[in-house]
């Protein structure tokens, strides 16, 4: 997939009045990074929210800033949105080189389906729905395809130890970690739980009676 670009202005409005850049149709963002003094800028809000769909956070950037000769690339950082009015308050860049080992969260995507949910009674339980990673910047993968056809029995399960994204990615999360597995019901589990509780009380003979205090 080819780069994505987006053309930003540097930005002189700061504070609460930065509301009145988004009934322009413009989204303040913020530019900062190692080694690179930090900026205020503006955007399209439609563009913006065109790249930021079709590319996630998971892949470089080009920011065009106006008034530059030199494009820089980017990661998006943190993204502040109003969910009660489908707005976007605000975005973070983070500028990176290509040298630069950077972190990012991939979403994980469950393909191919489990023959053990073909019964009725097990369930697929998915634990964790991203990987943290550490990788150069054209090396991070768009998202983690995890295939579950290999789940067959009930207790089966797929740890993060068991996905391979290449030697260029370090998996930063715990190997042991369960990313998916198949279970049973909750009500059969809660049912096995009261059944086991109610064995360890009558272990030992007859249950202790408190004695009142005077």
């Amino acid at each position: 997939m080819a780069q994505a670009n987006l053309n930003v202005a540097k930005r002189d409005v700061l504070g609460k009045k930065v509301r009145f850049l988004r009934r322009q149709g413009q989204t303040p963002v913020h530019i900062f990074g190692h080694g690179v003094k930090s900026m205020a800028a503006q955007c399209d809000t439609e563009q913006l929210k065109q790249i930021l769909t079709g590319r996630g956070r998971t892949k470089v950037f080009v920011l065009n800033v106006e008034g530059e000769k030199r494009s820089r690339r980017v990661l998006v950082g943190e993204v502040q949105k109003d969910f009660l009015r489908g707005i976007l308050l605000h975005v973070d860049f983070h500028q990176v080189r290509k040298t630069d080992v950077v972190k990012v969260e991939i979403p994980i995507v469950l393909v191919g389906e489990a023959p053990a949910l073909k019964l009725q009674e097990n369930t697929l339980m998915h634990a964790i729905k991203s990987l943290e990673v550490e990788c150069l910047p054209d090396d991070i993968p768009e998202e983690v395809k995890l295939d579950i056809s290999s789940l067959t029995d009930r207790g089966q399960m797929i740890r993060v130890k068991d996905v391979n994204l290449g030697k260029e990615v370090t998996v930063l999360e715990d190997p042991e970690q369960v990313i998916v597995g198949v279970e049973a019901p909750t009500v059969e589990k809660e049912a096995e739980e009261v059944i086991k509780e109610a064995e360890v009380k009558v272990v030992g003979g007859e249950p202790e009676v408190a004695s009142e205090e005077t």
